[in-house]
């Protein structure tokens, strides 16, 4: 039985900066502990935008440029980067949720578990735990609650909370 690892959007962007928090910066380390600690595959997500950002529906109500392709806040946190391998997985996403990590991680016959870490819960972890529960429905999925952070403190909570009514463990 295979366990996998999905790392959410640790990029910079969300870190320290365009939309970074003081929540997001201190689960830096704790995250690099998990990755390093996991026993089983690790995959990465990024959140990629392009030029045309504030044409789309999310750059119209989020107006703040951010993880645009090949940008230097679109990169994955050096600390998060330097555990990848050429083998590693990176899923670029242009939405909050992505089909192409659910198509993937339904692909694998074997999964016994799925665990998520990372940035926002309240947008792109929460996203992506619903998408994969939804394709994956009798797969143990749980989230790693000191390794994300929310846009706030109050809506990380209000998220995980959710993520609990939809069966989803929270560690």
């Amino acid at each position: 039985m295979k366990n996998i690892l999905v790392v959410v959007d640790m990029q910079k962007d969300f870190i320290d900066g365009a939309l970074g928090t003081k929540e997001a910066q201190a689960i830096v380390a704790p995250a690099v502990n998990a990755i390093q600690s996991f026993d089983g595959e690790v995959v990465y997500t990024r959140d990629t935008h392009f030029d045309n950002y504030l044409e789309t529906q999310e750059g119209k109500n989020l107006p703040v440029v951010h993880c645009i392709k090949g940008s230097a806040g679109w990169q994955l946190d050096p600390r998060i980067a330097a555990l990848c391998t050429d083998k590693s997985r990176i899923f670029d996403k242009p939405t909050f949720g992505s089909i192409d990590l659910a198509a993937y991680l339904k692909e694998n016959q074997d999964l016994e578990h799925i665990m998520l870490l990372g940035l926002c819960t309240d947008i792109c972890v929460i996203s992506n735990a619903l998408l994969i529960k939804a394709n994956l429905p009798e797969v143990s999925l749980s989230v790693l609650e000191k390794c994300c952070a929310g846009v706030t403190p109050e809506s990380h909570k209000n998220a995980l909370e959710a993520m609990k009514m939809c069966q989803i463990e929270i560690l």
